[in-house]
This record gives structure tokens, sequence and C-alpha cells, in this order.
């Protein structure tokens, strides 16, 4: 049985969506490893980004993003990821998160004290030029029928 997301995303009063399934669920250890630690988001660039407005993880617009903290602990495959940018809500979550095999991102945002097996939804990015200090997640949407990349641009902070 396949296993399919439904990811929805507001852009300009019309919706991108995708539908994505996570298609390995071998994980990448080096990938993972390289990981470990606190990041933030320096950037998060589209085309387009002047006029189409994009609801990340359906919590926040993606501009919202940027300086945003996010920890990932390897060994055990959780974190948490913080949003402090002025004039956003403020938001903060446990997250789960792995690489899978196919260099395929998969995370889930969790409630607090809630277990990663009982959310049915997550979301599925690309990993992309990783380096110790650096790496990308590329998110796929639709936005008026054309597909769109959306780089969430991370640096380490230690």
């Amino acid at each position: 049985m396949k296993k399919v997301i439904l990811l929805c995303t507001l852009a300009v009063l019309m919706f991108a969506c995708k539908s994505t399934s996570a298609t390995s669920t071998n994980t990448d250890r080096k990938s993972q490893v390289a990981m470990k630690g606190n990041w933030v988001i320096s950037s998060v660039t589209y085309p387009g980004s002047q006029y189409v407005k994009v609801n990340s993880f359906q919590i926040a617009d993606s501009e919202c993003f940027v300086g945003s903290n996010w920890k990932f602990v390897s060994n055990n495959n959780k974190g948490t990821m913080a949003l402090t940018k002025a004039n956003c809500m403020a938001f903060s979550s446990p997250i789960t998160w792995f690489i899978n095999n196919d260099g395929q991102f998969v995370l889930k945002v969790l409630n607090a004290g809630e277990k990663a097996r009982k959310v049915r939804e997550g979301y599925v990015l690309n990993v992309a030029n990783q380096t110790e200090s650096s790496f990308q997640l590329i998110d796929k949407i639709d936005v008026a029928g054309k597909m769109t990349d959306v780089v969430y641009q991370f640096q380490k902070v230690n």
C-alpha cells in the first residue's frame, strides 16, 4: 500500500496543491549526521515571490521562515523548529525528520506531546547542495499549473 500525502499551499487567491508519496523509508545516515545541530533559514526563494505568497508547511507565509531556528538530532530523528521573525506569528514545535536514500527530506511537524506515528500528514522536500555549513531544502509546488521550486536555504549556527 502506497501512502499518499496531499499538501496544499494558498497562492494568490488560488490553491496550489501537490500529491506526494514517500518512495523510500530507508535512511541516508551520512546526510542525516551532517545535518545534526542548530540551523537557521537564511532565505526562502522562488520565482514570482514578489507576486505569489506561499504558505510554508501550512504554518505561515514563507517570508516568516527567514530567520527561523531549526534543531536536528540525527540519532533519534527528532528536533525543533521556531519562527521568531518580527511582524510574523510566533510558532514553535517539535518535529520528526529523516533523509531517505532518494535524497528526500521527510518532515512531520508535531503538537507538544504528540507521537509522530499519530500524525498522518507530513512534507517531502529534496535535499540539495549539502555542505558542513549549509544545505537547501527544495519544495515543488504547483502555481497556476506550473511546477515551481521553493528553496529554503539553511546555514549552520554552531
